[in-house]
């Protein structure tokens, strides 16, 4: 396979896939993520889930092309419904709502009981997922954050575990929000990420201010600001606490 298929975000993706676990990769359209690790021998064997007919197809497409029908089967449904129970050691969601993957691991949790690795890369709101990790006994063992084409990834790591071992050391609420491993690292992506949702939601506190006074809009104000703090301490740019 060539490789320029996979971008920067998937790579990464890749890269944390266990060496010889099963695989299966819920939305995958054209399943360029399983065909890779297949490919490269690092996978034995994938399923790449489609909810969607057209990429259900693309997906079926690109595996036939690499020849992989043996190897990495194309199946269509819901989330965790194309995957057996105890048929994958990891799973992988990539590329969509934070909110939406948490909910596809909760209504699949039956599915989960055998899977030693979960790696999940939102495209945003990454706390709903760093959430339900911590409320459904899966530990966060790793994050990275990266930008590619204009646009910033978080790409989430976990296992079975103790699930609030990442927050120990930390405030739980700014962990949630910010990763408690992207936080510490302080990368270049994650002060850019950061320093554009404090822009963000000064503009709104400032849209809020000219707004009229409702009980809504007091308690939209009170959150905005509290985010705003918590984000100010942890981001290491004193360029953020200018008004």
């Amino acid at each position: 396979m060539n490789t320029e298929k996979l971008s920067n975000r998937l790579e990464t993706v890749a890269k944390y896939i266990p060496e010889g676990y099963t695989l299966a990769d819920i939305g995958s359209d054209h399943a360029y993520l399983p065909c890779h690790v297949v490919q490269a021998g690092k996978v034995p064997y994938a399923v790449a889930g489609e909810v969607a007919e057209g990429p259900f197809q693309s997906a079926r497409k690109q595996v036939q092309l690499e020849e992989l029908t043996e190897k990495v089967q194309v199946r269509k449904g819901d989330g965790l419904e194309v995957i057996k129970p105890g048929e994958v050691d990891c799973i992988t969601i990539a590329g969509m709502g934070g909110a939406l993957i948490a909910s596809i691991l909760e209504n699949g949790k039956e599915k989960l009981e055998n899977v030693k690795r979960l790696i999940l890369q939102p495209n945003l709101s990454a706390i709903s997922i760093r959430t339900w990790l911590l409320e459904s006994g899966w530990e966060l063992i790793a994050e990275e954050i990266l930008e590619e084409d204009g646009k910033i990834y978080e790409i989430l790591i976990a296992e079975k575990g103790d699930p609030k071992k990442p927050y120990v050391n930390d405030d739980l609420s700014t962990g949630l929000l910010l990763g408690p491993f992207l936080k510490k690292e302080m990368e270049p992506a994650f002060q850019t990420k950061w320093q554009g949702e404090l822009k963000n939601w000064k503009r709104i506190l400032q849209q809020l201010d000219r707004a009229s006074r409702s009980e809504e809009n007091d308690k939209k104000r009170e959150e905005l600001q509290e985010k705003i703090k918590m984000v100010e301490e942890a981001v290491d740019n004193e360029e953020s606490k200018r008004p």
